[in-house]
């Protein structure tokens, strides 16, 4: 294959194709030479935009990181919702959107890279809490669906147990595990006045997400 003239073509033909090598594979078990063997492109225009594995991972996690602010905004900023409607709609849509598989399965990556790790808190405490999280949390509190106080160290809380403590491979535990820490979740949420944040679907969705330990 040609090497494309137009740069940003090139960049996304390597980013989409490392995503999927990294779905099927695996992060760790995925090389530089198979990123270059699936786009068919030369190595020289593969390092001519990245000169390493961690850099196009970078370069993925920066790429889902917008895409995933485009949709909190369209939450956010919906008007027929109210402030815990957008809160429910923004963990659906966390749980359920089209990245979750990469996600999961770049994860240990993310816990074995302090680089990685650092974007990502930095992502959760720069962007997604402040921007998303709280407002919402704060627009709860003025239409009354929402019965809270300190709506910015809450949006933090939520999303430090959200992205950790519910996330199974970053804190490990079976599915019965998992839906013990959902409900628990909702209790807490309750105790601060957030009423069942999460629905018996979502509940299913975090449980999927597991290895059970124990037969169903």
């Amino acid at each position: 294959m040609a090497r494309n003239k137009y740069p940003e073509e090139t960049v996304k033909l390597i980013l989409d194709a490392a995503t999927h090598l990294f779905v099927e594979k695996g992060y760790d078990a995925t090389s530089l030479q198979d990123i270059i063997n699936e786009t068919k492109l030369s190595k020289g225009a593969i390092y001519h935009h990245f000169s390493s594995k961690e850099e196009i991972f970078e370069a993925i996690f920066h790429r889902i990181g917008e895409e995933n602010t485009t949709a909190l905004a369209k939450v956010r900023d919906e008007k027929s919702l109210n402030g815990l409607e957008k809160l429910r709609a923004i963990f659906k849509a966390a749980l359920f959107n089209s990245n979750q598989s990469l996600m999961l399965t770049v994860t240990p990556c993310l816990l074995d890279n302090p680089r990685f790790l650092a974007m990502q808190i930095a992502q959760l405490y720069q962007i997604v809490a402040p921007k998303f999280i709280q407002p919402i949390l704060q627009q709860g509190i003025d239409d009354g669906s929402i019965q809270a106080d300190n709506p910015h160290e809450l949006a933090e809380a939520i999303m430090v147990l959200s992205n950790v403590w519910l996330n199974p491979l970053v804190s490990m535990t079976d599915k019965a595990g998992m839906r013990n820490r959902c409900e628990t979740f909702n209790d807490m949420l309750e105790g601060v006045g957030i009423h069942q944040l999460l629905d018996e679907e979502m509940i299913k969705g975090y449980i999927s997400y597991c290895k059970s330990q124990h037969t169903d």
